[in-house]
């Protein structure tokens, strides 16, 4: 499933949990979407045209900072990028982007759209050809391991020599319970386990920021991309408000 969530308890900080206890909903596992219709409903609801309007400043701002690690003059591209804040606003000297639904009405004439499942990404997508890759609120979507270890792996194909890996997210050992609060989060990461994934899959993990941004743009904090850039400027307050961690890594 490749869509992503957004920004998005508090257990013990030093212990990674076991994700058999009793934060996860007793009826797990959760219910398996079945169709594109049942995705179509979901986000539907989930994601308004007013709200999606509201993240689209926050994003322009989260992409000033993201920046940074953006490989220079080389493509990029945003796996499962739902209405595409994330692609709309990085710079590069070229844009795709890839999703299971097809969102290409959102994007703007400059991206290059490819509809297709994150995992087998590779079987569609040029090899070696991008050289920064960026995944947000997405691996949670995946129904295994191996599935997470499956679209790292599709990544690191597509990706060109040295080429950049940026993951952005939520962290169940910060979130706690409310990470179970989406229908469709089928797999629970915290910044280890996710790293030990990326370094599996043949990346060399550069910086870890493990809290980052907030869990949720629907929560009470304010929106303003004035004073999103003011925290993105103040790291004292990602560790107050920080629930999603952020991932760097190079290709070996």
């Amino acid at each position: 499933m490749t869509t992503k969530l957004e920004f998005g308890g508090h257990p013990s900080a030093d212990s990674t949990p076991d994700l058999r206890d009793s934060r996860r909903p007793p009826q797990a596992p959760l219910h398996e979407l079945a169709s594109q219709r049942d995705l179509d409903l979901v986000y539907g609801q989930r994601f308004k045209d007013e709200h999606a309007m509201r993240k689209e400043g926050v994003w322009r701002e989260v992409c000033r900072f993201l920046q940074r690690f953006v490989v220079p003059d080389a493509p990029v591209l945003d796996v499962a990028c739902d209405r595409g804040h994330f692609i709309r606003n990085i710079r590069a000297t070229e844009k795709w982007a890839t999703d299971v639904r097809n969102v290409s009405h959102h994007l703007t004439g400059d991206i290059h759209f490819v509809r297709c499942d994150g995992p087998t990404m590779d079987g569609v997508l040029p090899a070696d050809h991008f050289g920064t890759i960026f995944l947000s609120n997405y691996l949670e979507h995946l129904h295994s391991a191996s599935e997470i270890m499956r679209q790292l792996t599709a990544a690191h194909v597509t990706m060109r020599r040295s080429g950049r890996l940026i993951v952005l997210q939520p962290n169940i050992r910060l979130i706690g319970s409310a990470y179970w609060d989406f229908l469709d989060h089928h797999k629970a990461l915290t910044e280890r386990s996710l790293c030990e994934a990326v370094e599996a899959s043949g990346f060399t993990v550069e910086r870890v920021i493990t809290r980052f941004l907030p869990f949720t743009t629907k929560g009470r904090l304010p929106q303003a991309p004035t004073l999103v850039r003011l925290y993105l400027a103040c790291p004292p307050a990602w560790y107050v408000l920080g629930k999603q961690t952020l991932c760097v890594a190079r290709k070996s």
